[in-house]
């Protein structure tokens, strides 16, 4: 996946020191390994005691000033910039790939340090793939593609690993795949396992993204073992939602999900990435999100190889922050439009 290069940011208040740069080129794609229905089924949840540790995130960490500065645009570098409307056209997408390219103000930009920053990639439908392919060309930004079936991935299975090839064939170089709800909820781990590596193989080079799509799936214990079946079959990444779902990324589920990730990693050797992606739409909500992340995996999962928001709004906030933070005024948030 690719990584964005980050120098040291400045600011008119004096340097930010930004997470220590660590160089990607250990990043490998997550082989997977045979279903492991021993360790599946000894995952567990404790919703209280997961609940009491979420509860106390917003308030554990607080980063001001340079400092601030410096975390928010590391989370513009992991964003998927996203657009998934029924009334999509190219001129969004080709929009959106725009601010893609330039996320935030050329002036603010040069102002902390990091003129040449991106967004970690965008995420689009099929259809808007080549569209966004052809926009993004020479940026280094890849074009991500939701399949299966996206949003309730109840189409045909012959036709939700066909998705997945046309997309790739399109120029997706990431495939945000969903699974089947039903697998997890009759606790069918094996059936999951099957249908994560049949998406797993027709993605080919591109990364695969699992989306769980937890808010369907009942209980913390469900996204657990389903965390650590997807991963077992080859998901480079595990996603919390479509954000489509009554309920999308939580911090519980969260912990949930980031914590089967150190597991898989104690136990393989293998690092896979996470995606929150539904209803983080303000800038402090995303450095909560950096802070647990630095927290329970630590500095390497903080970069866009292993680490993304799916987001569409979440990008205006950031600019309005740091607008607010190199200017000392706050703009309106309509100025701030993703496309």
């Amino acid at each position: 996946m690719q990584s964005t290069t980050e120098g040291q940011a400045r600011s008119t208040n004096g340097p930010a020191q930004l997470p220590q740069t660590i160089d990607t080129a250990d990043a490998m794609r997550n082989p997977g390994m045979e279903l492991d229905m021993d360790w599946v089924l000894s995952a567990r949840a404790n919703r209280s005691a997961i609940e009491r540790r979420a509860v106390t995130l917003p308030g554990r960490r607080s980063v001001k000033k340079e400092y601030q500065a410096a975390w928010l645009a590391r989370a513009i570098s992991c964003i998927d910039l996203t657009t998934l409307a029924g009334d999509d056209t190219e001129g969004r997408v080709r929009r959106l790939c725009a601010k893609a390219r330039q996320p935030v103000r050329a002036d603010l930009l040069e102002a902390i340090g990091l003129p040449g920053l991106t967004t970690g990639a965008v995420c689009v439908y099929h259809d808007m793939v080549a569209t966004a392919h052809d926009a993004l060309q020479g940026s280094g930004i890849p074009v991500a593609a939701v399949s299966t079936g996206f949003p309730a991935g109840l189409t045909p299975f012959p036709l939700r690993v066909a998705e997945i090839g046309e997309s790739v064939k399109a120029g997706a170089e990431e495939i945000d795949i969903v699974i089947t709800r039903r697998h997890v909820l009759q606790g069918n781990w094996q059936a999951l396992y099957d249908e994560m590596k049949a998406f797993r193989a027709a993605c080919g080079e591109a990364h695969v993204k699992a989306i769980l799509a937890t808010g369907e799936l009942g209980t913390l214990q469900n996204v657990a073992r389903a965390s650590l079946v997807c991963m077992m079959a080859g998901a480079d990444f595990i996603k919390t939602s479509t954000g489509k779902e009554s309920v999308n990324a939580t911090l519980p589920v969260s912990l949930v999900m980031i914590r089967a990730i150190r597991d898989y990693h104690q136990r393989t050797g293998i690092r896979v990435g996470y995606k929150p992606a539904g209803g983080i739409s303000k800038a402090k909500d995303a450095l909560v999100y950096l802070s647990l992340i630095k927290e329970e995996l630590g500095d390497r999962w903080l970069r866009p190889d292993l680490f993304r928001f799916g987001a569409s709004s979440l990008l205006g906030d950031i600019e309005r922050q740091l607008e607010h933070h190199v200017t000392g005024a706050y703009s309106a948030a309509w100025r701030h439009a993703a496309s």
